[in-house]
């Protein structure tokens, strides 16, 4: 089976290494041509001029990009040459119309759409212990799925294209939810007086304990923050939800607020920052 991959930002470039550690990855293919040569040196794989030749030449199509129009531009590309019965699976975090979008494009060329995010940041993308939330249909799934467990932990289908996508959103809300709480009560913690590597380390073993606060408090406190998940990308993932929930009339409460701090946070210059940077707003 051979896999291309577009799109080598932080993410990508942990995918592309893990599918290509099992053997899948044929190629690659970025807009910054000079990253993708580099990466193909490495990993002893071919690097493709355009993405339209890149699906002319696997049989399964790796998408990871930073924004709905990149995924549209990239899928209507692709559809230019991709064979019957390839699997194209887009692991950008855009919305679910834009997934149906792709799909619809893509059916017509006898081609499969798969839409799946993933959750794990740098991270997971670097150890191959990503979580995937997938839309679309099941038999392309499992066509696919050696390649994709070469870099994920967990696997799991959610309906029908656009599915993926909608399970992101929660994620991302979610995420917020936990940013907004973990930020504020270290920085509570802090003007408490209080150790603050000991508060970390009581309270991960705990009921309130959680991946963020293990890994994120001790730099956070410390003033570091280094991307992990950089904040301008989530205040774009927000956005998002925030149009689905007023679809569907779902609160926006926790959504605004987050999307108002970070939009302070990015005017001041840190949108490239971790997620975590919302500390100095807490901690002012």
């Amino acid at each position: 089976m051979k896999a291309g991959m577009i799109g080598l930002g932080a993410m990508g470039i942990g995918m592309a290494r893990n599918i290509a550690k099992a053997g899948y990855l044929t190629g690659v293919y970025n807009r910054t041509a000079a990253k993708a040569q580099s990466l193909a040196e490495e990993l002893d794989v071919k690097v493709f001029d355009q993405p339209e030749e890149l699906a002319a030449n696997v049989d399964i199509v790796l998408i990871c990009v930073s924004a709905d129009q990149d995924v549209l531009d990239m899928v209507e590309a692709i559809a230019l040459t991709i064979r019957p019965g390839t699997v194209v699976v887009d692991m950008s975090t855009v919305s679910g119309d834009t997934a149906k979008k792709a799909a619809a494009m893509l059916a017509e060329k006898q081609a499969d759409f798969l839409d799946a995010p993933v959750s794990g940041g740098v991270e997971g993308a670097k150890n191959g212990t990503l979580a995937m939330m997938v839309g679309g249909n099941s038999a392309a799934l499992e066509q696919a799925r050696p390649v994709l467990e070469a870099m994920t932990g967990r696997i799991m289908h959610m309906g029908p294209a656009g599915s993926g996508q909608a399970t992101k959103a929660v994620n991302q809300i979610m995420a917020a939810g936990i940013n907004q709480a973990v930020t504020e009560a270290l920085a509570f913690a802090q003007a408490q007086n209080l150790p603050m590597d000991k508060v970390i380390e009581v309270i991960s073993g705990g009921a309130a304990g959680n991946w963020f606060l293990q890994h994120r408090g001790p730099t956070m406190t410390r003033g570091v923050f280094a991307p992990g998940f950089k904040l301008a990308l989530h205040h774009k993932d927000l956005k998002i939800c925030q149009s689905m929930a007023k679809q569907s009339g779902a609160s926006t409460t926790l959504i605004e607020m987050t999307i108002a701090d970070y939009q302070r946070l990015m005017a001041e210059g840190y949108g490239d920052e971790d997620i975590s940077a919302l500390y100095r707003l807490k901690s002012d």
